[in-house]
């Protein structure tokens, strides 16, 4: 959940696509949409940033940021080795 409480971000095969994809809903189900629509899967360690404004995720071993609402798509570790296990610093 995002750091108040008022959104979950998710993963899901939903809307009958071959990838999964990152989606964001309000904490009582409500006001479902698609963040992501990406070749690759995205499928892991999706992440909000500790003041709720953007999110980290793994697509296909890459690390990708994104404001929470799916804009700014940014891979941030672009490299041959598969990346994972995401986490935000201080």
């Amino acid at each position: 959940m995002v750091p108040d409480g008022s959104k979950i971000i998710f993963v899901s095969l939903r809307d009958g696509l071959s990838n999964a994809e990152v989606y964001v809903m309000n904490s009582d189900g409500t006001a479902q949409s698609r963040l992501t629509d990406a070749s690759g899967a995205d499928y892991s360690g999706l992440v909000w940033s500790p003041d709720g404004s953007n999110i980290a995720f793994d697509s296909n071993g890459e690390i990708f940021t994104m404001e929470a609402d799916g804009t700014s798509q940014t891979n941030i570790s672009s490299n041959s080795a598969w990346d994972e296990k995401i986490d935000w610093g201080p």
